[in-house]
């Protein structure tokens, strides 16, 4: 029996079809969220399906918007989110979606009582990829990433459970989407320019003397610049915020779900301590936790996953599964 098997018994998801769907939920968030995949095997199994329909969900869109293959065109793409966006309509309401993807995730929402409004958030910044190239400051950019990132943390909250009011987590389990979400464009801003697009503060870059001629030379020569070097160490530090706010959330959840998040938070802040080892280049590599890194983060987390599921305890009041 594989793994995914096994934790689709868990999860009591029984039909032939609907275990279909969570599957490719699960390859495409193995395929694309990597680091995310590594901490949720320390998760127990019964909640990693929804977590793999969330992140599945997210990718396989994302993937229409960056990776929409040869001859795609704006229009092309602009259209293919209006028939996502459609069927997404038609799940949320209870109808039946004609895509696999979204079949897993309208089972999720339903059995974890999501907001809708999180997936407007979230097709609202997919939309914005199309037509916005830069962003002028910090809370520019936070507009798009309160629905590509924040509303990703508030969605798995009720999958990962909480012992305090959800509301009372929900500002951290945003402020941890969007530090996430903060590394990969800093890390990943080489390649965002090849699509066209920068997700670096405009205002930042200026400060410290860079603009976008600078950084497309930097990438199309993966060579660093001291003025570039300035501007990304500048933002690893605001980064570095977001990764303060979010770490009080941790306690705020389940037991059993605690160790899966604070590995993804150890293994994803771990990049930006890569970053600054290299001196802030992010052009002649692209920076990444290795193997071995995420296996001593994964395997003391499973041990204390395993723990906390072990020890029998009363549920609180405020705690939601």
């Amino acid at each position: 029996m594989g793994a995914g098997t096994a934790e689709l018994d868990a999860a009591g998801i029984g039909t032939e079809q609907l275990r279909g769907d969570y599957l490719l939920c699960r390859q495409l968030h193995a395929r694309h969220g990597r680091t995310y995949f590594t901490a949720t095997r320390v998760l127990p199994p019964e909640r990693r399906p929804g977590v793999h329909a969330l992140y599945g969900f997210a990718r396989w869109v994302d993937d229409v918007v960056d990776e929409p293959g040869p001859g795609a065109t704006a229009g092309g793409i602009r259209a293919r989110l209006d028939a996502i966006d459609a069927d997404l309509r038609r799940a949320l309401s209870g109808g039946a979606p004609h895509e696999p993807v979204l079949r897993a995730l309208a089972h999720t929402v339903r059995r974890h009582r999501l907001p809708p409004e999180y997936f407007t958030a979230f097709m609202r910044s997919m939309r914005m990829d199309l037509d916005t190239r830069s962003y002028r400051d910090l809370d520019h950019l936070r507009e798009y990433m309160y629905g590509s990132a924040a509303v990703i943390g508030l969605q798995v909250l009720p999958v990962l459970g909480t012992v305090v009011p959800r509301e009372e987590a929900a500002p951290h389990a945003a402020a941890l989407g969007e530090a996430f979400q903060l590394t990969n464009f800093l890390r990943d801003v080489a390649e965002d320019l090849g699509r066209g697009r920068l997700y670096l503060p405009a205002d930042v870059l200026a400060a410290h003397g860079v603009d976008r001629e600078l950084l497309e030379h930097c990438a199309r020569t993966g060579t660093s610049d001291p003025r570039a070097a300035r501007a990304l160490a500048a933002l690893v530090e605001v980064n570095q915020g977001f990764y303060r706010r979010a770490e009080p959330g941790i306690a705020m959840l389940s037991p059993v779900a605690r160790p899966c998040v604070a590995t993804a938070f150890r293994l994803y802040r771990a990049i930006l301590d890569e970053i600054g080892s290299a001196g802030h280049d992010v052009w002649s590599t692209r920076h990444r936790v290795s193997e071995v890194r995420k296996l001593a983060a994964a395997v003391p987390a499973l041990a204390r996953s395993l723990v906390a599921r072990s020890v029998p305890r009363p549920r609180r009041p405020h705690e939601y599964v």
